[in-house]
């Protein structure tokens, strides 16, 4: 059987670090910027609740734009 060692580990432990910190980092921002609570971008490393939180952020009314359509109409 094969076996991983120290310096595999590492690798691949800093690699799934990276790919998750890769997805979490966009959608933290993208939520900030739509007027959602930003944590909301942890959710982006769960496989299939990012999907259905990227079609969510596609399709949702934006607070943001609430606002900014409340505001101009005042």
């Amino acid at each position: 059987m094969f076996q991983l060692g120290l310096p595999e580990l590492i690798v691949i432990s800093a690699t799934v670090i990276a790919s998750v910190l890769g997805a979490i980092i966009p959608f933290w921002q993208i939520s900030k910027k739509a007027g959602y609570h930003p944590t909301l971008g942890i959710l982006s490393a769960i496989p299939l609740v990012n999907v259905v939180f990227f079609y969510f952020l596609a399709f949702a009314e934006w607070p943001v734009m609430k606002d900014a359509r409340f505001n101009s109409q005042a």
